[in-house]
């Protein structure tokens, strides 16, 4: 093995763990997401679970945040809270915020 072997190994090694990290605060970011406009909605508790796991299940339609957003908005609008899209995306921005310490704090 050469070294330039060992550094490749190693980078794509870091890639994937990070990729995977990633993967796991979008997860958590959404699953807070969702609990969070399930409050906002009144829904029970079991409620707010099955709705947690839909809002994780939405954001496979479409790379990026927007179908997250298109789905809380909507769903938010149609429960008659009064929300607009900034405030939607401040939670997904506070969302993310913790679930990355969330999930920082159990790697550490």
């Amino acid at each position: 093995m050469t070294s330039f072997d060992d550094r490749e190994r190693a980078f794509e090694t870091k890639f994937a763990r990070d990729e995977e990290m990633a993967f796991r605060i979008t997860a958590r970011r959404n699953r807070l997401l969702g609990s969070w406009a399930a409050g906002l909605m009144g829904l029970t508790a079991a409620e707010t679970d099955a709705y947690a796991k839909a809002v994780v299940q939405a954001d496979f339609e479409e790379a990026g945040d927007e179908d997250v957003i298109r789905k809380l908005l909507g769903d938010l609008v149609s429960a008659q809270v009064d929300i607009d899209e900034a405030r939607v995306r401040a939670a997904l921005h506070d969302a993310t915020v913790e679930a990355r310490r969330q999930l920082i704090g159990i790697e550490e």
